[in-house]
């Protein structure tokens, strides 16, 4: 392939990973430091460490053709309870361990996976299990992710008593069209359902997700969906850049064809898009808050699970292949049902595998994802890691200011708009020579 070529498919979307939600990479994990894992439980806290709750809920109506997460559609009703007692059983495990130390959860994420799959029944049943437990009174954020087609005025009346505080909604795109192409459980008749009965029961903040450059996505039909946010006037509003994972379907069909560029928009036909819905939501009053996320009141609405986890919080992440975070050690679960199911059965947590970075990679761990915030505050580098970051950083730093993306203030790095649509390609430059061109996953 010349140059010219090769440079021209970069810009392609290609079957891989592009967002970057942690580092070391996840490749580097394994099952030789599980152990780790263990001894970090058995330690008390770091002195003022948050501490989190997610619990990975697998079951969706349909596997989208971009989804990467692990997720099982047809499950049962007694599959689910199963399912959901195990989890109650992993929680139960980790309540006497001295990593717990007496702290209450700040944030509890239902993720999935589809949570608002469940039924009433069991969604009650899991909370109160959860409660007992991990008691919620001082959960400042409790985020529960839903598919409009799955929503009844029920269910949501169930999560406002439960006391979710972020209701997030996987809308994606409004059009018929393209949430069919892309494998979407739910149509567009059932979004303005779905929000307007959100609305009526009053959840602190409402979230809407929207994904830029879907199969099918035209400029005509991305500003549609942009018009229809905008009048929607959600709390705040999460857009990605649809990106081609390998264990996708999209992607194995790409192999079965010989494929090298996935059939959605092109990296810069996506960040354009993304900027026009930016520009459009601060027109109507928002806040751009990351490189993804357009809030309506800053003051008022907070993504307390990201900038806690991006900060070195504690996670006990609960389910089949979650992820988790103690003591500065990152774990995952087994991320397949059976294994699973069965070492909770047998009275074992579920560890899979498991990484303690070392101090610098924990620093830059932490300052990668806060870039994608779009500003750093230098202060916070040299207060918790004793580093300054502008001399420890100084190459790439001066290379993204060079590109025209960064400018260095005495007490903040502040990525511009062009930085901040492209942050995860750029954030690669910061990884230890060892990690940088691994595979990610």
């Amino acid at each position: 392939m010349n140059q010219g070529a090769d440079a021209r498919l970069t810009e392609e979307t290609t079957a891989g990973n592009y967002f970057v939600s942690n580092y070391p990479p996840y490749s580097y994990w394994n099952a030789e430091a599980v152990s780790q894992a263990h001894e970090a439980l058995d330690r008390p806290p770091r002195p003022g460490a948050p501490l989190g709750i997610y619990l990975h809920i697998p079951f969706c109506r349909k596997r989208c053709h971009f989804c990467y997460f692990k997720v099982y559609t047809g499950k049962d009703a007694s599959e689910i309870d199963r399912y959901l007692d195990a989890v109650v059983r992993e929680l139960t495990l980790y309540g006497p361990k001295p990593f717990v130390g007496g702290r209450k959860p700040s944030f509890v994420y239902f993720g999935g996976g589809t949570p608002s799959y469940i039924s009433t029944r069991q969604l009650s049943h899991l909370v109160d299990a959860m409660k007992r437990l991990f008691p919620w009174d001082r959960a400042e954020e409790i985020t529960f992710e839903c598919e409009p087609g799955t929503i009844t005025e029920g269910k949501l009346e169930i999560l406002k008593q439960i006391g979710v505080t972020r209701l997030s909604l996987g809308i994606e795109n409004f059009d018929e069209r393209i949430l069919e192409a892309n494998g979407r459980a739910h149509g567009a008749k059932e979004i303005d359902a779905s929000y307007r009965f959100a609305r009526a029961i009053g959840f602190p903040q409402i979230n809407i997700d929207l994904i830029a450059g879907m199969m099918g996505e035209t400029e005509e039909n991305w500003r549609e969906c942009v018009r229809k946010t905008v009048a929607m006037l959600p709390n705040s509003v999460t857009i990605y850049q649809m990106e081609v994972p390998y264990n996708t379907t999209i992607s194995k069909e790409m192999r079965v064809l010989g494929q090298d560029v996935a059939p959605v928009a092109s990296w810069p036909a996506k960040r354009r898009w993304v900027d026009y819905a930016f520009r459009e939501l601060e027109k109507a009053g928002y806040t751009i808050a990351s490189a993804y996320t357009a809030v309506l009141d800053p003051e008022r609405t907070k993504f307390l699970y990201r900038d806690l986890l991006w900060t070195g919080a504690d996670m006990m992440g609960l389910g089949v292949a979650s992820f988790s975070h103690v003591n500065g050690t990152h774990f995952q679960n087994e991320h397949d049902w059976d294994p699973y199911i069965d070492r909770l059965h047998r009275g074992e947590l579920p560890i899979y595998r498991a990484l303690t970075p070392n101090d610098e990679e924990r620093m830059i761990r932490e300052f990668i994802l806060q870039m994608k915030l779009g500003h750093v505050r230098t202060e916070y580098f040299e207060h918790k890691f004793g580093v300054d970051v502008r001399q420890r950083f100084a190459a790439p730093l001066g290379h993204l200011a060079d590109e025209g993306f960064l400018r260095m203030e005495p007490d903040d790095l502040l990525l511009n708009r062009d930085g901040l649509l492209q942050v995860d390609r750029l954030l690669h430059d910061f990884f230890l020579p060892q990690h940088r061109g691994a595979r990610y996953s």
